[in-house]
């Protein structure tokens, strides 16, 4: 009736689980949901799926590039993030690159090592950073 939009809702359920005593090395790509409690030598990147939700869990580290939706970061991530929708950093993320944000949400005690970007919604930015995730997946 009044044409609003609707904001992109997160992935809900957890998919897929990385274990906190495994160690991958190379490049992950996933759809759905994807927490992440041991460690990744590589870049994550959503395909596809604007609903995709990445957990970064407070023992985890991530040593990569992280092109997701919507991320949640109570760990360490040594690389560039990008959220195209909504970022949330818990009181023990520690961020060493760029952000790149829609929505931010950041508890007192995290910490971020890097430029913050906000990106509006349709601006160019945004449909860059599509185009440079559809063009690495």
């Amino acid at each position: 009736m009044f044409n609003k939009k609707k904001a992109h809702v997160p992935q809900k359920q957890i998919d897929s689980l990385i274990g906190a005593s495994t160690t991958i090395q190379g490049d992950i790509s996933f759809s759905g949901g994807l927490r992440v409690d041991g460690c990744v030598k590589g870049h994550i990147h959503s395909e596809g799926d604007d609903h995709s939700t990445l957990v970064i869990s407070e023992k985890a580290k991530v040593e990569g590039e992280i092109r997701v939706s919507h991320v949640v970061i109570d760990g360490t991530v040594n690389g560039p993030v990008n959220a195209s929708e909504y970022l949330e950093l818990m009181q023990n993320a520690r961020i060493t690159g760029d952000v790149t944000y829609r929505t931010l949400e950041m508890q007192v005690g995290a910490v971020i090592e890097g430029r913050l970007l906000h990106v509006q919604p349709g601006s160019a930015d945004v449909v860059e950073l599509k185009r440079l995730g559809s063009e690495k997946g």
